[in-house]
């Protein structure tokens, strides 16, 4: 049943009887599951929030504070996995631009040692005895309560209270801004989820692994990078790609910006496999297969060494990944001794924890030592439950159930199993951290062994720097991976429960639009007719997105674009679907910008070819079509789904309909053409296109 202001809310907005149906349902299954499920009452969230009603509701319209605990507004969580865990007062300041943009809550942040009436509280608590699954203790519980007086988050660290305030603004989302009056206890079951508290970025790789297939010198022109950026000279020429690469003020902001939403970066830097790029770099440390060192020579150990020594400095985790995978399997014994060095090397040089990816087994002569923790991948190269943890080994889960590979590949999906997610149990049930094998329950370890560090999903890009762009990369993870999320927390939603609540708390994701998503009253969403010849062009649409013209001048409802001038728009890019529609004249050959944003830019030629171009993170995908010269062309540039779409006509032809394609494939290799999803570019209009430009319209649908 509704309560009162849910009702009020759907008589407010106009809805048609689809959404109206769906608002109920999403609120009605919210109250439904206060309610015995798996053996305890919980709200429907992502992840599930376990919690006792006592009686009435409240509603979060009546709050007027945020409040701090004074007595802990600096303190910090120093168990977690960062070295800059924020202060109870910064996450306190996060939540409240949170409240305020995903519910349109704006309400005073103070400090107090008390509550206030009909406020939010946060403040710590270690009473409750926080347990994971395991019965570890964790920092990253909190309790939630709800009365008539308002909200109290208490964490067992700064960072428990952090999830307590996402558990909030969920289950408001969800319910309308009504909660019912209650307390839950929480807690993660794992403390390693990816990408939810712990982000894992490879720094240095090689894209194709076959590397034995080459000869040496077609090795040496293969693509590999290394992605950190430094002026040390002892690493001068390691890095040849300074823009594709992290500065040493670009990586800490990064870091800084995920620590302030409770998610520690785990930095790996890759050897002595997948070290191609150190390879090309050194070629006289290197193996015959040139992605593999060799831990013999003496000027290898040494070298990376120097290398971590440059950038232990830079990582904020506590800690890091050296890789160590893929290694020639007749130099075990190089292997162990190459990893219980750099164990030794980096905790002394830094005092941080070291990671490696399951390679050799201890049944194969491997003695790394049992500080190292292990991520398990792939069961052909270790079997993690009896080669490691039996052993005494910690293993991070990734096991390739959820292993996926941007775009293509023969043979990992492109985007995440949900199916598996929600019966990924070979006993019966939903997929856990400790389920490394989803066929075969004697490999898994039970749900509270100690040596289960948590589960993060892989995503892998092996067919070349130009096969997906960044945002397709997180449309891999977008529909699914919250439902992992659930199960690496330890919750209990259910298939349907997700579906039914998954749209509404998308939309409401604060700090982020990966989306793309433009609010509009209608399908249009800019309308600009050029109607005037003055500095603002209006926005025809009713969103009041007004443009400014530097330096053109309007003729005849026409924009004329010369001399390097353009148009200012407020809007950035609009992601899946949309339609760009534009009349355009070129009086010139030399290629020029028609539209241009942050995602993207849409030219008019490429260097010195004249094809129509979408160039996304610095690469070019071009049509075999040029704008005709001197002749106005209607030209649709189309999102729909994972493809963009180019559709052209002049006034007497049929239109013609192109696709943008990427050609993924390393030396002629694995060649594949597949779809490429670019958003629209909507930040600038022209700016070195000269010619004419008319009735520049933007809709939220793919025609």
């Amino acid at each position: 049943m509704l309560h009162s202001l849910d009702a009020t809310k759907l008589m407010m907005r106009t809805l048609n009887s689809e959404e109206i149906m769906e608002e109920v349902r999403a609120t009605n299954l919210y109250y439904d599951n206060i309610s015995q499920t798996a053996g305890y009452s919980r709200l429907v969230t992502i992840p599930t929030i376990p919690f006792t009603e006592t009686s009435d509701t409240y509603s979060l319209a009546r709050l007027t504070s945020i409040v701090v605990d004074a007595r802990y507004a600096n303190a910090v969580d120093n168990d977690g996995a960062t070295q800059i865990p924020p202060t109870l007062q910064q996450f306190a300041e996060t939540f409240q631009n949170d409240l305020q943009s995903t519910l349109g809550i704006d309400i005073p942040l103070t400090s107090s040692m008390t509550a206030a009436p009909n406020s939010i509280f946060f403040t710590l608590t270690n009473e409750t005895g926080f347990h994971d699954a395991a019965g570890r203790n964790t920092s990253e519980a909190y309790t939630l309560t709800i009365n008539e007086d308002g909200v109290e988050i208490a964490g067992a660290s700064p960072l428990g209270a952090w999830w307590g305030s996402r558990s909030l603004i969920q289950a408001a989302v969800v319910s309308g801004h009504t909660l019912p009056q209650g307390s839950a206890v929480d807690a993660p079951g794992w403390t390693t989820r990816g990408i939810m508290n712990a982000f894992h970025v490879h720094l240095s790789d090689n894209l194709y692994n076959n590397v034995d297939q080459y000869s040496a010198q077609q090795s040496m022109d293969l693509y590999a990078a290394f992605r950190l950026w430094s002026d040390d000279p002892a690493l001068a020429g390691l890095n040849k790609r300074a823009n594709e690469s992290y500065t040493k003020e670009q990586f800490d902001n990064i870091q800084q910006q995920c620590a302030r939403r409770g998610v520690t970066i785990i930095p790996e830097i890759e050897a002595p496999g997948h070290a191609l790029v150190i390879s090309q770099w050194r070629p006289e440390l290197a193996l015959d297969d040139l992605s593999m060192l060799n831990i013999t020579h003496p000027n290898t150990i040494p070298t990376i060494k120097s290398i971590w020594k440059t950038f232990l400095p830079w990582f904020h985790s506590k800690t890091v990944h050296i890789g160590a995978d893929e290694y020639d399997k007749d130099l075990v014994a190089d292997y162990t001794s190459f990893v219980n060095t750099m164990q030794d090397y980096i905790f002394k040089e830094s005092g941080k924890s070291m990671r490696i990816w399951g390679t050799f087994i201890p049944s194969q002569g491997a003695n790394v030592s049992t500080d190292v923790s292990i991520q398990h991948w792939e069961f052909f190269e270790d079997n993690p439950y009896f080669d490691y943890i039996q052993n005494g080994y910690n293993v991070l889960n990734s096991d390739d159930a959820f292993y996926i590979v941007g775009k293509w590949s023969g043979s990992y999906p492109s985007t995440l199993n949900k199916t598996r997610v929600f019966h990924g149990n070979p006993a019966g049930g939903a997929y856990a951290p400790n389920i490394f094998d989803t066929k075969n329950s004697t490999n898994n370890p039970p749900r509270n062994d100690p040596h289960v560090l948590g589960h993060i999903a892989a995503l892998w890009n092996d067919y070349g720097p130009n096969s997906t762009t960044v945002l397709e990369t997180y449309y891999s993870w977008r529909d699914t991976l919250p439902a992992l999320a659930d199960k690496q927390w330890g919750g209990s939603i259910l298939e349907d429960e997700y579906d039914a609540i998954f749209d509404k708390i998308h939309a409401a994701i604060p700090g982020q639009n990966l989306d793309r998503q433009v609010k509009s009253h209608t399908d249009t969403i800019l309308h600009y007719k050029f109607d005037k010849d003055t500095e603002t062009v209006i926005d025809h649409s009713g969103n009041g997105y007004d443009g400014i013209i530097r330096g053109c001048h309007v003729q005849n409802s026409t924009l004329v674009l010369s001399n390097g001038c353009y148009v200012d728009t407020p809007l950035g890019s609009k992601g899946r679907d949309y339609t760009l529609s534009f009349w355009v004249n070129p009086a010139s050959q030399t290629p020029g910008t028609l539209f241009t944003g942050p995602d993207s830019t849409l030219l008019s030629g490429n260097g010195s070819i004249s094809n129509v171009t979408l160039i996304s993170g610095g690469n070019p995908y071009s049509l075999n079509y040029s704008l005709p010269l001197d002749t106005w062309t209607q030209v649709n540039l189309i999102g729909k789904g994972n493809q963009t779409l180019l559709r052209v006509s002049d006034s007497g032809a049929e239109s013609t309909s192109m696709e943008f394609l990427a050609r993924l494939g390393i030396n002629g290799e694995s060649q594949v053409w597949a779809p490429i999803g670019i958003e629209a570019p909507l930040a600038r209009i022209g700016e070195g296109f000269n010619g004419m430009m008319r009735e520049v319209v933007l809709r939220g649908s793919a025609d």
